[in-house]
């Protein structure tokens, strides 16, 4: 047996290991509330803790970045799947439903910038995203809109507009493709 191969299959085994103790003893006494069946795996960053909610049977994998405005709420359903770097940032409340996808580098942001300011960050209004929601790669999710149950919205797409159940969306800005 190859030494090299034991030692990288070992390391994300390790990294899962650490991050359920984690996610059992220290997240739950960090968050407003942390299902300790969750599992948050290296995240890259957490700010405002206090004001985020996570359900039961979620995951969050490497480098999540989980942060909340004074002001503003993340609630997490249950059983939803993040994928790595995934960019989660209420200014206005976020509110994600339940058996949710979010594939890698997925961005959800209630915020933008004021073309005003060099700094302000202006609010665009609270986001919500339904249950059984299908968000692929690299898609961007702006404030202010609400995704219905059971839509999918597709690889790189920039979602600006609410997005009705059961529809699938495409394309910059998202339009209904069916």
């Amino acid at each position: 047996m190859n030494i090299a191969r034991i030692l990288i299959s070992l390391r994300p085994s390790l990294r899962w290991r650490l991050a359920r103790l984690w996610s059992r003893f220290v997240y739950p006494r960090a968050f407003a509330s942390f299902a300790p069946s969750s599992t948050l795996v290296s995240p890259l960053r957490i700010a405002g803790s206090e004001r985020i909610t996570v359900g039961e049977s979620n995951v969050f994998y490497e480098g999540a970045w989980l942060a909340t405005e004074s002001g503003a709420n993340l609630q997490v359903g249950s059983g939803n799947y993040f994928g790595h770097e995934i960019h989660l940032h209420a200014v206005d409340d976020i509110t994600i439903g339940n058996k949710c996808m979010f594939t890698d580098g997925v961005l959800v942001s209630t915020g933008a910038h004021d073309p005003h300011s060099d700094m302000a960050v202006t609010h665009r209004g609270p986001t919500v995203i339904g249950d059984r929601v299908f968000i692929g790669q690299r898609a961007v999710i702006l404030g202010g809109v609400k995704i219905g149950d059971g839509a999918t919205i597709g690889t790189g797409a920039v979602v600006t507009k609410d997005v009705p159940a059961g529809a699938t969306v495409a394309g910059v800005p998202a339009k209904q493709i069916r």
